[in-house]
């Protein structure tokens, strides 16, 4: 759970408060804001696909994408200029998945040898309480300057990776079968169609929520000027992860992912509307946590969903959905900073990021409702 939030919520997230940050400082505009968040999406697309090839041990990756993050973080404080910051972003994705593919393989078989699959929703709150930790301290960051904000980022970084340093030394690497996958893949014969869907649908995912993950305080400021209330939307944001990934990773077995996936993308399309529909503070509140809820059990659904397809042979399906994913993260800023210069709103892009939730969420239930009626027909 730390090194996910040190990866994913400091070293991937960490950027979205800093953001309004470096464009009241004139460091930035909202167009380059964009290409780095994307720079960023980019290189951990990269680095999920990387993941299926590497030989390294798992704690070496573990413990190598940690200290990157952490020195990456630092070196957005200590360096200036559009190409170096290109260059620590893009990188900052890779290694943040490498730390979340291998933690968490680590982190699964730990739980299975303890006899606690169950707890598995606890490892991805980590990413919730990182975006937190950097919520909490963007109201600071903006009084600190930019500089000053990204190496503290990296210092506390720093402090969480020697909690849990020594932890990962345990001389074991592997991830025993019973704790990827079901023993057998019931569906894998039938499941061509469906893996398709998978695929592409969970695309969908990445590029509905990335547009206001990534510019949900620049949105809030643009609607409420001088209030003090958009810097804690974010970190809202985050602390609604953790409930909604530990109820989700509860979810009976016997329920089915794709209906789950839906109810997913329709909670997040509300959350994305609602910064369009109510700008209010209570709007924004309500969609934060909306947006949060099923952030990383839409993760877990579609990784359920991969293992009910592939059984052990899950993983391949796994990183293909990841990188569709990715490539909806990536299009999403290159498509809604533009949008917004033009416009001088994110309502567009906004509208559109909700409608491919929606869209997403109906589709899945098209398909469940397809294969559910050629089961019956058999």
């Amino acid at each position: 759970m730390v090194a996910l939030a040190v990866a994913m919520g400091l070293g991937r997230f960490a950027f979205t408060p800093m953001l309004p940050v470096m464009l009241g400082e004139g460091q930035i505009d909202l167009q380059a804001g964009g290409v780095l968040a994307s720079l960023n999406y980019l290189g951990y697309f990269v680095g999920a696909l990387s993941s299926a090839w590497l030989r390294a041990p798992a704690r070496t990756l573990v413990r190598g994408g940690l200290v990157a993050t952490a020195a990456l973080l630092v070196g957005m404080g200590l360096l200036h200029g559009f190409a170096s910051w290109a260059t620590l972003r893009t990188a900052a994705g890779l290694a943040s998945a490498w730390v979340f593919v291998f933690a968490s393989g680590w982190g699964a078989r730990r739980l299975a040898e303890v006899h606690a699959p169950g707890l598995g929703g606890v490892i991805y709150a980590g990413p919730g309480l990182g975006i937190a930790i950097t919520g909490f301290l963007g109201g600071p960051a903006g009084r600190w300057g930019a500089s000053i904000a990204w190496c503290v980022y990296g210092v506390l970084a720093l402090a969480l990776i020697a909690l849990v340093w020594r932890v990962f030394d345990d001389g074991c690497e592997g991830v025993p079968a019973s704790a990827a996958a079901p023993s057998t893949p019931p569906a894998a014969a039938r499941g061509g169609a469906e893996a398709a869907w998978l695929i592409g649908l969970y695309g969908l995912a990445g590029f509905g929520y990335i547009i206001t993950a990534t510019f949900l305080p620049v949105i809030a400021r643009q609607a409420l000027p001088g209030s003090t209330w958009p810097d804690l939307f974010w970190p809202l944001f985050g602390l609604a992860v953790v409930p909604g990934v530990l109820i989700g990773g509860r979810a009976p077995q016997h329920w089915d992912n794709r209906l789950l996936l839906a109810g997913g993308y329709l909670m997040q399309a509300m959350g994305v509307l609602l910064s369009v529909t109510w700008p209010t503070i209570t709007g924004f509140a309500v969609g934060s946590m909306l947006l949060g809820l099923p952030f990383t059990a839409i993760t877990l659904f579609a990784v359920r969903e991969a293992r009910r397809l592939r059984g052990n042979a899950a993983a391949g399906l796994i990183g293909y959905a990841t990188a569709s994913y990715g490539l909806g993260q990536i299009v999403g800023p290159l498509f809604a900073a533009p949008v917004a210069q033009r416009w001088g709103s994110f309502a567009p892009a906004l509208w559109v990021a909700a409608a491919a939730l929606m869209l997403g969420a109906l589709l899945f239930v098209i398909v469940w409702h397809r294969t559910a009626s050629e089961g019956r027909g058999r």
